[in-house]
């Protein structure tokens, strides 16, 4: 899940960057791709891969 986010948010930080869109400091480019990282050390970090399913004995 973290992964997909990851890899929005590295296209959107590509395409404010690519573009040249002027954008306020919150949404600027850096901003935006270490939005990505965090959510890409999430996903390998293994928080939000899948609900474990847990079975009765």
């Amino acid at each position: 899940m973290f992964g997909i986010v990851a890899a929005v948010l590295f296209f959107f930080a590509f395409l404010i960057n690519a573009a040249d869109i002027g954008t306020n400091d919150v949404f600027s480019s850096t901003n935006v791709m270490l939005l990505g990282l965090t959510a890409l050390a999430l996903h390998v970090a293994g928080i939000g891969a899948g609900w474990a399913s847990r079975s009765r004995r």
